[in-house]
């Protein structure tokens, strides 16, 4: 059985029980890990308090000498923990090897720009006097961590928060530990004890008492509403400094000058990456009501070509969904659309060749609205719905049409309708022509529920800092201002 790692040392703390990995392929049990308890965790809060003061005050210089020689080491295993990955949670070995590539470049991007950004100087206010802004860690950040993608959206929080001075807790998903512990034993271990530590185990036992601890300064968090809900509902008290990723419900209009055979590839590819299990993955398409019957059957033709299976099999497109709890919300979404009447135009079901894994064929379903839980809901699932528009305002008003604004798409050549749309989508990112591509230098987030913090870029960096404003009156003599009034 794999063990937690608190305070430099790999531990079974005080668990008394494990909890055992599927893989969701196979439905076999890869590994165990502890069950770790609430002692666990504040073991870890120790931990990373007693190493914060440390941490903080090592040079920005061999800050990024650790991040980049943890970045080699991951590359150095890269072969094993795609692997892992695939056999922990499903994706195609293809997808893990850019998962793996994020993760690693992740950390090199973060140690340059970590050891050069401090602060700024400011114009002072008089003569004689000196404005600076110094940007300063929090303390003790709780990463929790979701299942889809284990290393990335762990890289995108831990980089930064190391570079900047933070010491991490990581909370991994209960059905993805096992990459990784695995990467924190190859990339990490010549960190100071306490600066990064990794507690296993059920939110409710572990997670909570990260979000509840006074110790605990920040909370990163990528995951569902109602999590996030319920993290800010319990840090409330604290005005505990929360940094959301909460999902999303992102749309794609194809215009009418889109070329179709490029919009069917393009939204397969965004929808059903991962078996659509992405907080941006397409699950709401809007198409000109002139060519919406073409592109609904070329696309349906396409995605009756995908092929399920193992992720290890280098010819499997779309692998399991991770769970069987998750595949039923996707057949409760299908179910709920045609009993409104919306129509499958290819999959939707379990495949019979495969008895064994949570397999679940990628649909096609057009005929929907928005009354359906499938274009108001986030699926989380292999499903594309079609809807037709007008024209182009309509589509706009269909893409803002939601609770959600992670992120959006349009395929279209026309800068008029590009620039219109960019500008009138409320959503964090705006892809045109090239969905669910992202850039170390941007910032990634969303709006509206779906939680308004950033990831990547410099503006990832400044949410592990909180700005101090030093006045300083360098001469310090009496002011007129001052009292008393009357002279």
């Amino acid at each position: 059985m794999n063990q937690m790692y608190i305070n430099g040392k790999f531990t079974s703390g005080q668990a008394t029980e494990s909890m055992d990995i599927i893989n969701p392929a196979t439905e076999e049990i890869l590994d165990a890990v502890p069950r770790g308890t609430a002692a666990d965790t504040l073991a870890a809060i120790a931990a990373a308090k007693a190493a914060f003061p440390g941490w903080r005050d090592v040079p920005g210089a061999e800050k990024a000498a650790l991040l980049h020689e943890a970045a080699a080491r991951i590359r150095a295993h890269e072969a094993e923990l795609i692997r892992l990955l695939t056999l922990e949670e499903g994706k195609p070995l293809v997808e893990n090897e850019e998962e793996l590539l994020w993760t690693h470049n992740t950390l090199d991007y973060y140690a340059e720009l970590g050891r050069h950004d401090r602060g700024r100087v400011i114009p002072p206010g008089a003569a004689g006097q000196f404005n600076f802004i110094i940007k300063e860690p929090y303390g003790v950040v709780g990463c929790i961590v979701p299942w889809n993608y284990p290393l990335l959206l762990l890289a995108w929080k831990l980089a930064p928060a190391l570079a900047t001075g933070n010491t991490v807790i990581i909370k991994p998903s209960e059905y993805t530990p096992l990459t990784t512990l695995r990467l924190i034993e190859i990339a990490f271990q010549d960190f100071p004890p306490g600066v990064v530590n990794v507690v296993t185990g059920y939110g409710p036992e572990t997670g909570e008492i990260l979000v509840k601890h006074p110790d605990v300064a920040m909370i990163a968090f990528t995951g569902s509403l109602a999590t996030g809900q319920r993290i800010a509902s319990l840090a409330a008290p604290m005005m505990k400094k929360l940094h959301l990723e909460l999902g999303g419900k992102d749309a794609m209009v194809i215009a009418p000058d889109a070329p179709l055979d490029v919009a069917v590839r393009a939204l397969a590819y965004s929808s059903l990456l991962n078996t659509g299990q992405v907080c941006t993955s397409t699950e709401r398409v809007y198409v000109h009501e002139s060519r919406y019957a073409q592109f609904s059957e070329e696309l349906a033709d396409f995605v009756s070509t995908l092929r399920l299976g193992n992720g290890l099999d280098e010819q499997t497109d779309i692998g399991p969904m991770l769970r069987n709890p998750f595949r039923e919300k996707v057949e409760a979404h299908l179910a709920d659309a045609l009993h409104r009447g919306a129509r499958i135009l290819t999959g939707g079901q379990r495949p019979g060749e495969l008895t064994r894994g949570f397999f679940l064929q990628p649909a096609v379903l057009v005929g929907v609205d928005h009354a359906m839980q499938i274009m108001r809901e986030e699926t989380f699932g292999p499903v594309i719905p079609l809807m037709p528009y007008k024209d182009f305002d309509e589509a706009i008003r269909l893409a803002n049409d939601s609770p959600f604004g992670l992120g959006a798409t349009l395929m279209s050549h026309d800068a008029r309708l590009v620039k219109q749309f960019f500008e009138g989508v409320q959503a964090g990112t705006i892809w045109i022509n090239d969905p669910l591509t992202d850039n170390y230098a941007g910032p990634f987030g969303g709006m509206k529920m779906s939680g308004g913090s950033r990831e990547l870029g410099q503006e990832g960096l400044d949410e592990f800092t909180q700005a101090k404003h030093v006045h300083w009156d360098v001469e310090g003599g009496l002011k007129d201002y001052w009292y008393p009034y009357g002279g």
